[in-house]
């Protein structure tokens, strides 16, 4: 018999946290979850910041209610993990507080600071011939995005000098949660490749001194790095009152959300392919080797399972998009039905509940949305093209157009964005013919059925898609605990829900119209500079 542990995992999102408390023995159990928002500033100059103690406050207050709600004693819980948002910089002084807002992964306002960064000088692709080639050679990766860490680190230093002064180290979301916990200052292998600064070669692993110096960053402010299965120390006396567990039990490094939500939904062997719709979306390919494609800004990051990279294309908003359809097209005719319930009170219930309704009302409109097309890019776009100007539009309304083509073009706009960039992938890298789909957008039937026409492949989904964050953070407490043997031997612990197979004709119509979607972008990439710049 195998002998069951309780594990918490905290799945620290863009708008929210998700605390489940799961049961591990010879399968993964959800006993109970909670969730609990945070708020999210976007400022007039490309700014997007959080605050770091809301984080915190949500995660202890979660803590409480699934332990009480469980009716499992809080002595009972062998350990904590994490899975949560990457690339975020939060800058804090030696007691670990934050010394100003947390700058999200979505913030893009350190232009100058790209521009001179990485821009200037001799050029190939657009870059710095040196740091480029530099960067490459070390890191597999190069900082070319607005949005990147190491420009945000030199925005602050530029603009906010006094502030600057008072840095100790530079940490990302969920390790920022992890020195609350312990008091230590870490970062797991995943969030330390996030930087772009991090050594990947052959024994190495390690913070680059020289992509440092390169880049401008002072080598002191990186803090030490660990595995994501790794126990990085036990709460504190303090931690454990607030976060209402017993004091000492372990905790554990965790991973970002781009590593982790790829254990959880089972895609751990090379060739295995998962495509997450959430706030945001992305299609990731396990890879043995690592690959970069820098004109469609897809690179190879370091993962949870050791040897192994994700190749991963990221879509800045995809359910956020359903979030804007919800507010603006369906909540005036839906609001009893959604009890006017605001998203941030609840990051999936959108999928809850505006899936429903699509079910029921946008099931019948044809493929391809008679002529009516969307594209997803709302809060600009990283791949396969970079523009942060880019704009999210309907497309080729008519006077016989109504709010149902609309809202169902903008789930295929979805699609037809994560086709681009699966197709980007498969220039360079092999992908096997079953794609997972998780994270909420796989609770509806007709997405999973939707993407798997607009795909031509066949698409599974898992049991509870919308949690696999939280299952990958406690897989990698798990193996912290020799619970379970590895990553690797995580993936017979997933089981598999539904599979959907493509639908030929639909099929044909989204191969015969995916030309217009991708030619949207640049037919209107000067409209969009002159309008957002």
């Amino acid at each position: 018999m195998v002998m069951s542990i309780y594990v918490i995992a905290y799945d620290v999102g863009t708008t929210g946290v998700k605390t489940c408390l799961f049961e591990i023995s010879d399968k993964i159990t959800l006993i109970e979850s909670a969730m609990s928002g945070y708020d999210l500033y976007v400022l007039d100059n490309g700014g997007v910041e959080q605050e770091p103690e809301q984080w915190w406050k949500a995660m202890c207050k979660t803590t409480k209610m699934v332990i009480n709600n469980s009716g499992i004693r809080k002595e009972a819980i062998s350990g904590i993990s994490f899975c949560a948002q990457m690339q975020a910089l939060v800058m804090v002084d030696e007691k670990g507080d934050p010394i100003r807002r947390a700058m999200s992964y979505m913030d893009n306002r350190a232009h100058k600071e790209t521009e001179k960064g990485i821009m200037s000088g001799f050029r190939l692709s657009g870059l710095n011939a040196y740091k480029l080639l530099r960067s490459i050679l070390i890191s597999g990766a190069v900082s070319a995005s607005v949005k990147d860490p190491v420009w945000k680190y030199k925005w602050v230093e530029n603009n906010e000098p006094e502030v600057f002064s008072r840095l100790y180290k530079w940490l990302d979301v969920k390790d920022f949660l992890v020195c609350k916990a312990t008091g230590r200052f870490t970062m797991s292998e995943d969030s330390a490749f996030a930087t772009l600064l991090y050594d990947t070669r052959k024994n190495k692993k390690q913070f680059s001194r020289e992509l440092c110096e390169l880049m401008g960053v002072d080598f002191r402010h990186l803090p030490d790095i660990c595995k994501s299965t790794d126990q990085v120390g036990i709460l504190t006396d303090k931690s454990a009152e607030e976060l209402g567990l017993a004091p000492k039990t372990p905790v554990f490094s965790g991973g970002g959300d781009a590593s982790l939500i790829g254990v959880g939904s089972g895609a751990v062997e090379e060739g295995e392919t998962h495509i997450y719709m959430g706030t945001s979306g992305w299609v990731s390919v396990v890879v043995k080797e690592q690959k970069l494609d820098i004109n469609n800004m897809i690179a190879s990051i370091v993962g949870a399972n050791p040897g192994f990279f994700n190749y991963f294309a990221e879509l800045e908003t995809a359910g956020k998009c359903l979030e804007w359809v919800k507010d603006h097209l369906a909540l005036d005719e839906i609001g009893v039905f959604l009890d006017g319930k605001k998203v941030w009170e609840d990051p999936e219930s959108i999928y809850k509940s505006m899936y429903d309704f699509m079910l029921d009302r946008v099931k019948d409109v044809p493929a391809g949305s008679n002529g009516v097309m969307f594209t997803p890019w709302l809060h600009g776009n990283r791949c396969p093209f970079e523009d942060h100007y880019a704009r999210g539009m309907f497309f080729n309304i008519g006077l016989e157009t109504g709010k149902t083509e609309m809202i169902h073009s903008v789930v295929e706009g979805i699609c037809y964005h994560l086709k681009w960039q699966l197709e980007a992938i498969e220039k360079k890298v092999k992908t096997k013919p079953l794609i997972r789909l998780v994270g909420g957008g796989a609770l509806a039937p007709l997405t999973c059925q939707l993407l798997s026409d607009m795909l031509g492949r066949e698409i599974e989904s898992v049991d509870n898609p919308q949690d696999v964050g939280a299952v990958g953070a406690a897989i990698t407490a798990a193996v912290g605990l020799n619970s379970i043997e590895s990553i690797a031997a995580s993936k017979k612990f997933i089981r598999p829900n539904r599979k959907y197979k493509p639908k030929r004709s639909n099929t044909e119509i989204y191969n015969r119209l995916f030309p217009v979607f991708k030619s949207l972008y640049m037919n209107n990439k000067k409209a969009f500079h002159t309008l957002n710049k």
